[in-house]
């Protein structure tokens, strides 16, 4: 069922393509015979409306992997910077969770750590929708942010840094061998939100821990432990399959000089410069946009497709 789904996703807009390009082979021969300008006013509208349609098609034709085509876990975690550091942490979220809406897409809560005075320590989130995976895919690394600190009485510039990490949700059926009794460590903890808010009276918030790799997940968004503890098998079972695939990549990535976990080890992805000047650009495409708030509001999608095109070129 699963390779089905995959191969309608890809056989849909195609088909869809074929009509429109039929539809506009009529305008055409009608346009040879009617020079009216709402004749070729409505041959430009078909046009460009085919042409939007191709470039999306193109762009999902980048995304071949099979894993290209699941849900994504999303993950965000404060690096350096304090407050800031956390408060750039909460935009990036927000930023992701608006970009998922305006696609349509659904977003669920799977972990949350609210910081002391603002932002987030850390979050995960699932955006379900058609290739959401393959879209976000080259959003892992570490996003820096350049502004003048809200948090500074003296308002002065600050840097903070955050991490994103996505991994794909598998259906049930992946090859991952996994011994849970002698490999995986859970702990049991009582879920909490800061001040003491959305706190559980039981302890249903589960942490699972890999210990060959020291792979840890978890889940506290349920009041089951049952349904926490499955759904953190399954980001378990995600994570150790993203690594195998890093592993066998790890010659190619090297050569591209890639990060390709989430951490602070490396350089910077992305940079978001809000003061002095206003800009974001990709350290990897090199594309910039001179609309950073547009793009803390989930316009992203010039920066997908560009990292899309770019990883294609790089294969």
């Amino acid at each position: 069922m699963g390779e089905f789904r995959r191969l309608a996703l890809a056989l849909k807009p195609l088909k869809e393509l074929r009509t429109k390009a039929d539809d506009l082979a009529v305008l055409i021969e009608f346009a040879e015979h009617d020079d009216s300008d709402e004749s070729a006013a409505e041959l430009q509208r078909a046009k460009s409306d085919l042409e939007s349609q191709l470039g999306a098609v193109e762009l999902q034709a980048m995304m071949s992997r099979p894993e290209d085509a699941c849900n994504a876990y999303l993950s965000v975690q404060a690096g350096e910077g304090g407050t800031d550091a956390s408060d750039w942490a909460a935009m990036l979220l927000r930023m992701y969770q608006r970009w998922a809406e305006d696609r349509g897409y659904t977003v669920e809560e799977i972990d949350l750590s609210e910081a002391e005075e603002a932002g987030i320590r850390s979050a995960t989130i699932v955006i379900r929708g058609d290739f959401s995976y393959g879209y976000l895919k080259g959003e892992t690394g570490v996003h820096r942010l350049i502004r003048i600190s809200p948090f500074d009485a003296a308002a002065r510039r600050q840097t903070s840094f955050a991490a994103v990490d996505v991994i794909p949700e598998f259906d049930d059926n992946v090859d991952i061998q996994i011994d849970w009794d002698k490999d995986v460590r859970e702990d049991v903890f009582r879920a909490s939100g800061a001040g003491g808010q959305k706190v559980n009276k039981t302890s249903s918030a589960i942490r699972l821990t890999h210990t060959p790799t020291n792979t840890v997940v978890q889940c506290q968004n349920e009041r089951s432990q049952h349904k926490n503890r499955a759904l953190a098998q399954k980001m378990l079972v995600a994570k150790l399959y993203q690594m195998q695939q890093v592993k066998r990549e790890a010659e190619l990535a090297a050569k591209r000089g890639e990060k390709t976990k989430i951490g602070f080890g490396g350089g910077s992805i992305r940079t978001y410069t809000l003061q002095p000047q206003q800009q974001v650009k990709d350290h990897r495409t090199l594309f910039v946009s001179t609309a950073p708030t547009k793009v803390l509001d989930g316009e992203i999608d010039e920066f997908i497709e560009s990292h899309l095109r770019w990883n294609l070129g790089k294969s």
